[in-house]
């Protein structure tokens, strides 16, 4: 009987010390310390949330760069069913998908190029807000087109929004779709104001 007892009090102990006190402890220094990301590091725009830096987002218009292809059920980047297709690479039906996106890419972008295979096959978590620069390059093109800008300034753009690893072993530099797509929208509004106003 005295043996149950301890170990129902260590169990008692152990809840409340990992369970409890440790999640609140670690929760209120991450709000304390860095109370942006903490909350998800959320967009507003007008008193609307727009988005998440750290959740991809599905972007159709053509205006807009695309996001790593997301396999998430229900929905694209559905942050409640975080996953992956869950096909082998030795699965026949992986390659009809990715070549079936190959083809997609070759005719919205009329661009002949090998497509940069994150924009054709999905990350893990199927929430990745991040493209490579090849992915980010290779829809230049189609942007500068359908916003009516140049090449270079969209290139500027890719430049300014680019994150690079702490060390150059550590990764590649990423893009972040979605802090792209909201510069992008603000040069077109600042050129269009300045168009307005002469």
């Amino acid at each position: 009987m005295h043996l149950f007892r301890s170990s129902l009090v260590m169990l008692l102990l152990l809840t409340l010390i990992t369970g409890l006190a440790y999640p609140l402890f670690v929760t209120g220094l991450a709000n304390l310390i860095f109370p942006w990301q903490a909350n998800g590091s959320l967009i507003y725009q007008d008193n609307k949330l727009i988005g998440s830096e750290l959740i991809g987002q599905q972007f159709t218009r053509d205006d807009y760069f695309k996001s790593r292809p997301s396999m998430t059920s229900e929905m694209p980047y559905n942050s409640m069913a975080s996953g992956a297709s869950q096909l082998a690479t030795s699965n026949p039906l992986l390659l009809n998908e990715i070549t079936q996106r190959i083809q997609i890419w070759k005719k919205a972008t009329h661009n002949q190029h090998v497509v940069p295979v994150d924009l054709v096959t999905a990350s893990g978590s199927g929430l990745d807000p991040h493209i490579s620069l090849q992915a980010a390059y290779y829809q230049i093109e189609n942007i500068a087109y359908s916003r009516q800008l140049t090449k270079n300034e969209i290139k500027q753009l890719i430049k300014d929004n680019t994150t690079s690893p702490l060390m150059s072993f550590m990764g590649d530099p990423v893009v972040n779709v979605f802090m792209l797509n909201q510069a992008l929208d603000k040069l077109s509004a600042e050129k269009q104001q300045k168009v307005s106003t002469q």
